[in-house]
This record gives structure tokens, C-alpha cells and sequence, in this order.
């Protein structure tokens, strides 16, 4: 099957969070099950800086009237785990891809005011290369669209009428971000007014990308298979629930995937100290030790050290996690943060961080390799969540023997079982799991984890539980090569 992905962000050349994860480590399963992909993603200076092999194949023009040529530009992604070779196009467009900041915000962290035309165009393409009037020969069966930057694509493809489009499949990785703009961007975007109903591209009197792509692409997925179901529902589906609802039939639920590649004790360049499980108590005891001095924590094995890597925000469950850590550190653990997000927040986590600097480390920011040495050294992963939608570090913390402390929603409910009784006796608990988003509930589970850890060998078999579960792209790819072959029969 040849599929083209559109995306806004795919590692290793650009990373925002888990969906350049994704639009970089599924195609990569895809072409290992034999499918033929290419990615589809805006020319950011870094990503032309980071992507090897490139060159121009062809000049889409200035089909949104910004002032500047669009390239195509014919890329591989660089070797980084499964990903490396992955063929790329890149859209070459300095007027609104050449910025200092974000892919989504300039350096003071404000949403770019042209970004329905950044993404608009990036919409444009991906439709425009399966068409005839395309200026490449390469033409593909399925355009699998990713999150609301890419939902007008399939708007793009039903308003030209080509007459023999591809299938499309629209994936929503997070419903709470939705790309609403004012009406007036419709027909700047070049798309007829007509579409601009309450069941087409009309949302509140506003226009929406996600929208576009729940309502004309053929088929809709999501990252976990209880986020699917939960998306239906007002408490979850942010005022989409009704059209979701309504296409339930065409709604599937398809857990993510971990690059093992990337995330492997065993290979990873980051660590201190590599360790192949089963046995890992020595590696990660190596780990969390250089840690702790690399953060100014106090060294202590026997202090459960508590690591987050995720945005600040309530969503993330952030505010939660302040309001409980008093009690956390009076029981003797530590706590290392890495994120960025709601201001209030990030100040929060340093005036506690600083009130407590042999307990407590803050890094406000994103760096990959604190990512790797933090999952690599913690003794649990902390993420309560209000929503999820699937989770990507819960994968890599089991992996590294690092046991995830989760609330039970989306993607995290779907991976994470219990250590209840049950759990423990039949070995099949992988973390600590609670069902409602309060403090007092996360507050009970986390000392409920504090205490197993004072139990080493249960703690081990926790551990060992955890390793050897099998996230892989591996079986998701078979679930979307599926999910193609209804779209596309022989």
C-alpha cells in the first residue's frame, strides 16, 4: 500500500510532544510490514537542518498567496532508532515556516497569528500530492492525516472533487486541541463557502480544523481504544462528542506504539550506565546515583525517587501532584520534574523545588537526554493525568524498569495494570493505577507504591512485569495495514 502521512512534527527532526513520535515510528513499521510511506511535514529550519539526503523535486507555488514559493523538498530522516531512512517531504516555505520559535509558538510561547495558513498550506499539499495536477509521479493509495493540523486536508480533496482521491484516514491524537480561527479564514484558505455549515467546517460560528477532518475523511482513528470510546462522551470529547457520536461506526481505537530503538536501556547513548534486563538493579542503581548528584539530590538508593517528564498543566494532572508533595517528601522520596507549560505551575514546582533542594530537582524546558537519564535512574514514573489519550512514557518508564504511578483513563488504563492484590498474586501488575482525578485518590496511590518499594522483592517482580511488556510498533502497524486494506480492497 503507499501511504502518505501528513504531520507537524515528526522526530527525530521536530518534537513537541508524542505525536512526532508517532509520525516518525509508525511509517517506519509500516515499510518494515512492506507498505511504501512518505511524511509529509513543514520545512522548519530545524527539521531542513536535521534531514539528510534533501533536495528539490518540484515548486508547489504560492497557492495560499502568502508572498513566497513553496519547494518540495525530498528528504530521509537521520539515523535515530527504527525511524532512520524514512522517506520525508518538506515543505520549503521561509514565509511562514523560517521562525525563531515553536512549530505552534514564537519564543515567548504566543501562538503564531498566520497559523491557519501555516498548517493551512501544510493541509494544502498533503491533498495536492494525490491528485493528478501533482508535480511528483508518486501517488498514494491512502493519505493518513494526523491531529487538527492536517484536518483540512480531506475538506481540500471533497471540495476539488477529485475523481479518483485517495482513501483518508484522520487520526486524532488529542481532541482538546481543535485549530478553531475565525470564519473569515475560510475563503482565504481557498475553500467554498458552501462547506461552511454546522455539518461541514462551521464550528460555533468559528471554523475548525479538527472538524474538517471528523467530518470528511473516511475513516477516523485514535491512540488507545478506551480514548475512543471516551471521546464520545461530553466529559471527554471537548464539544466534538456529537459528531464522533455520530460516526461512531467509522471510529477505531489503535493503541500506540514504542520505538525500541530509541528507548532501550540496553543501546541508549544517553545513560551513564547501559543495563540489559532481566538484570537491571545494578544499571539502574548507576543511574539513579549519578542522577542524584547531576541534580544535587541527596544520594540515597533507599530514597524512591519520583520522575515526571510531561507538560505543566492540569491536564497532566501538574496541580495535583503540588497539592500532594508535602506529604510525598515527608515520607522520604524525591521528586525530579522535566517539563514546561502553565506558568503558575512551572513556578510552583521551583518555589517547592527550592524549599527542598536535596529532595527536589525542576528542570524547566525539554531535553531529550534528561528524558533518557531521568527514565533510566527513577524508581516510578509520575503521571496522573486527568485525560490521556494514550501515553507514550509509561511504555519507555516500563521498559527501563521505572513503574508507572497512573490515574485510569485513555491510553494509561489501557496499559497499566494494577498492583491490587489480584495483580500481585498472578504477577501481572506493571504499576499503580487510581480511578478518580482528585488528590486525595492520587495521594493514596502514591503512598501505596512508596510502600511496595520498601518491599524489594515485590519491587523487582513489579519491575520485571513491567520489562516484559511488549509495546512495539510491531502491532499497531498490523492494526492500521488492516484498517488501509478496508479502504483500499485488492
Amino acid at each position: 500500500m503507499r501511504v502518505l502521512f501528513a504531520a507537524s512534527e515528526v522526530f527525530p527532526l521536530v518534537k513537541t510532544g508524542g505525536l512526532a513520535d508517532v509520525a516518525g515510528a509508525l511509517p517506519a513499521a509500516l515499510i518494515e510490514a512492506g507498505h511504501e510511506v512518505r511524511v509529509l511535514l513543514p520545512g522548519y529550519p530545524q527539521a531542513l537542518a536535521k534531514a539528510e539526503g534533501k533536495r528539490q523535486v518540484a515548486s508547489l507555488g504560492d497557492p495560499l498567496g502568502v508572498g513566497g514559493e513553496t519547494k518540495l523538498i525530498s528528504a530521509k530522516l537521520p539515523q535515530s532508532g527504527g525511524a532512520a531512512g524514512v522517506p520525508v517531504w518538506l515543505l520549503d516555505c521561509p514565509a511562514l515556516y523560517d521562525r525563531a520559535g515553536g512549530p505552534y509558538v514564537d519564543e515567548h510561547g504566543v501562538d503564531y497569528a498566520d497559523n491557519p495558513l501555516r498548517f493551512g498550506l501544510l493541509s494544502w499539499a498533503a491533498a495536492f500530492l494525490c491528485t493528478d495536477n501533482a508535480p511528483v509521479k508518486w501517488r498514494p493509495q491512502v493519505l493518513h492525516c494526523h491531529d487538527w493540523q492536517t484536518g483540512l486536508a480531506p475538506a481540500y480533496l471533497h471540495a476539488w472533487k477529485v475523481e479518483k482521491p485517495p482513501a483518508t484516514v484522520f487520526t486524532i491524537h488529542n481532541i482538546a486541541y481543535q485549530g478553531q480561527f475565525p470564519a473569515d479564514i475560510v475563503s482565504r484558505l481557498g475553500l467554498p463557502w458552501e462547506m461552511f455549515t454546522m455539518d461541514g467546517l462551521e464550528y460555533w460560528g468559528d471554523m475548525a480544523f479538527l472538524k474538517a477532518g471528523l467530518i470528511y475523511a473516511d475513516k477516523l482513528s485514535t491512540v488507545s481504544p478506551r480514548y475512543a470510546r471516551e471521546i464520545q462522551s461530553p466529559a471527554f470529547g471537548h464539544g466534538m462528542e456529537g459528531v464522533l457520536t455520530n460516526r461512531a461506526a467509522d471510529l477505531v481505537g489503535i493503541l500506540n506504539g514504542a520505538d525500541y530503538g530509541v528507548w532501550s536501556p540496553a543501546t541508549d547513548p544517553h545513560v551513564v550506565a547501559r543495563y540489559q534486563p532481566p538484570d537491571f538493579i545494578d544499571g539502574k542503581a548507576a543511574n539513579k546515583a549519578a542522577l542524584q548528584q547531576a541534580l544535587g539530590l541527596e544520594k540515597d538508593q533507599e530514597a524512591p525517587l519520583l520522575v515526571i517528564v510531561s507538560r505543566l498543566t492540569d491536564q497532566k494532572g501538574m496541580d495535583m501532584v503540588l497539592s500532594t508533595l508535602p506529604a510525598v517528601l515527608r515520607q522520604g522520596a524525591q521528586l525530579a520534574v522535566l517539563g514546561a507549560g502553565d506558568r503558575a505551575l512551572e513556578q510552583g514546582f521551583q518555589s517547592a523545588a527550592a524549599g527542598s533542594p536535596k529532595r527536589m530537582s525542576v528542570t524547566i524546558g525539554y531535553s531529550e537526554e534528561l528524558a533518557h537519564r531521568l527514565l533510566a535512574a527513577g524508581d516510578m514514573l509520575v503521571m496522573p493525568s486527568r485525560f490521556e489519550p494514550c501515553g507514550l512514557t509509561q511504555f519507555y518508564a516500563m521498559r527501563y524498569g521505572t513503574v508507572p504511578v497512573v490515574h485510569a483513563t485513555g491510553g494509561l488504563a489501557d496499559t497499566v495494570m494494577d498492583c491490587s492484590y489480584d495483580g500481585l498474586v498472578t504477577g501481572t501488575g506493571t504499576g499503580f493505577v487510581f480511578e478518580h482525578a482528585n488528590a486525595g485518590a492520587f495521594q493514596w496511590c502514591l503512598e501505596r507504591a512508596i510502600a511496595a518499594f520498601g518491599q524489594k522483592d515485590q519491587w523487582r517482580r513489579i519491575q520485571g512485569a513491567g520489562i516484559a511488556q511488549d509495546f512495539g510498533w510491531g502491532r499497531s502497524a498490523a492494526r492500521y495495514g488492516a484498517l488501509y486494506d478496508e479502504l483500499v480492497p485488492a
